[in-house]
């Protein structure tokens, strides 16, 4: 498997629960607001109302996916806070990156993922967190690891890491009811492209560029970055995730799209061919094809 099933399956966590309520909410609120407004003003009242209170739920909506977007993205990976004394190699290389950079030291999360991948979530520099896979620790010798975190610490300190977070989890949100196993899949028919729609508006595929050659300069290889961006793609091909609601809502985080880019998959991958991705690394080092 590539994501453990005990792991990912320990149940919704505080964050999910969260948006769980959040949604079972919604109707009742809104049946409430135009019962109100029926009562006082008719049928006009209670269109008002209805409106009225899905714009208090929208605000309410928006008020916790800023608080727990990152939280969502994290748990759909089942990542896990990862301790220096763990992994005091992937502290020190974070470490010497962020002074670099003049960055704040994001939180590290480890995914059990046996897909070699990673991603970066958070608010601003100071509330980002930065998750690894398995896989990829696994898979990138310390120049190729170097480069990736250099990626995603261009990703901290660019002004994308916030609608690119937040758009996971709006996402996640919409597509909270395509998780139930009754009528999961024909309401992700429904609400993924919705979902879609709201992480495409969100993010543009010039951001992986623009963090490929920012995290390469960083980190002072770009030919490494190349030579990790060659390992995840064939650790993907080979372990390719199933694209599920939770899953798909934040693929467009990581470095290369965690799914076979075909059928529904497609909708949401974000991320620009890696062979382009490569030349303008080889570029930036100053090969010529």
């Amino acid at each position: 498997m590539a994501v453990r099933g005990g792991r990912r399956a320990a149940g919704l966590t505080a964050a999910a629960a969260a948006a769980a309520r959040l949604a079972a909410a919604v109707l009742p609120l809104v049946a409430l607001g135009a019962g109100v407004g029926a009562a006082v003003a008719g049928g006009g009242g209670a269109i008002a109302g209805a409106a009225i209170a899905g714009a208090a739920v929208a605000a309410v909506v928006l008020a916790g996916v800023g608080t727990y977007c990152d939280r969502l993205a994290l748990s759909a990976m089942a990542a896990r806070p990862v301790s220096e004394v763990e992994h005091p190699e992937l502290y020190r290389l974070v470490r010497e990156l962020t002074k670099g950079g003049r960055l704040p030291v994001p939180r590290l999360f480890l995914s059990p993922a046996e897909q070699p991948n990673s991603f970066a979530v958070g608010r601003n520099p100071r509330t980002a967190a930065i998750c690894c896979t398995e896989g990829l620790l696994a898979s990138l010798d310390e120049a190729e690891l170097r480069g990736v975190l250099g990626h995603e610490l261009a990703h901290v300190s660019g002004p994308d890491i916030l609608p690119a977070t937040m758009s996971a989890g709006l996402a996640t949100v919409i597509t909270f009811p395509a998780g139930l196993r009754v009528v999961g899949v024909p309401l992700m028919l429904v609400l993924g492209p919705v979902a879609a729609l709201v992480i495409r508006l969100s993010v543009a595929r010039r951001r992986e560029y623009r963090a490929d050659a920012a995290g390469a300069l960083l980190a002072g290889d770009p030919v490494a970055l190349a030579a990790a961006l060659r390992k995840i793609e064939a650790g993907v091909t080979e372990l390719a995730l199933a694209p599920d609601a939770r899953l798909s809502s934040m693929a467009h985080l990581m470095i290369a799209s965690p799914f076979h880019p075909e059928g529904f998959a497609r909708l949401f991958v974000t991320q620009p061919p890696t062979g382009e991705r490569l030349r303008r690394l080889e570029a930036l080092a100053g090969y010529r094809r």
